[in-house]
């Protein structure tokens, strides 16, 4: 059995004109949610193994936030940044078989669709938000849409 959470970046900041969009780092909510959520996790026994995160500035200082809380290991993926429901499970299958659970830290609307690939469910991802989901499989390489099962989503909103 595998864990995979797949988080959407905490809410960032639209402020700098002329920014580009990979850029943009949090804004002042997501630099307290970011840290929040991912205590609220650690709180709840949530163990991550792993993190992959885009390479854009808000995924990863949100990642960031969840590997100091979890002593994970950040793995930045530059295909995760605008990435489509198949890609973020493509890059899902090729995470290493010691990690039992998994965190991708991405954009939306692939977050959200991912999740509905995955596991047939449909969960909106507010910024900040984590999907949990539960994968019967093995090994990563066995990864394949509908394998899932979401276990819960977890918003900033929801008690951070």
């Amino acid at each position: 059995m595998k864990t995979l959470l797949l988080a959407r970046h905490a809410k960032s900041d639209w402020g700098v004109l002329g920014l580009a969009d990979h850029d943009r780092p949090l804004n002042a909510r997501g630099r307290r949610d970011a840290p929040a959520m991912a205590r609220r996790l650690v709180d709840e026994g949530v163990r991550v193994d792993v993190i992959v995160s885009s390479t854009a500035v808000r995924a990863r200082s949100t990642a960031e936030e969840y590997a100091a809380a979890s002593g994970a290991e950040i793995i930045e993926e530059p295909s995760l940044y605008a990435a489509s429901a198949r890609a973020i499970l493509a890059i899902t299958a090729a995470l290493p078989d010691d990690a039992d659970v998994a965190m991708l830290v991405g954009h939306n609307p692939g977050m959200t669709d991912a999740v509905d690939e995955l596991t047939g469910a449909y969960a909106e991802l507010p910024t900040g938000a984590v999907a949990e989901c539960a994968v019967d499989i093995g090994s990563w390489a066995e990864l394949i849409e509908g394998a899932g099962r979401l276990l819960r989503v977890r918003a900033p909103r929801d008690g951070v």
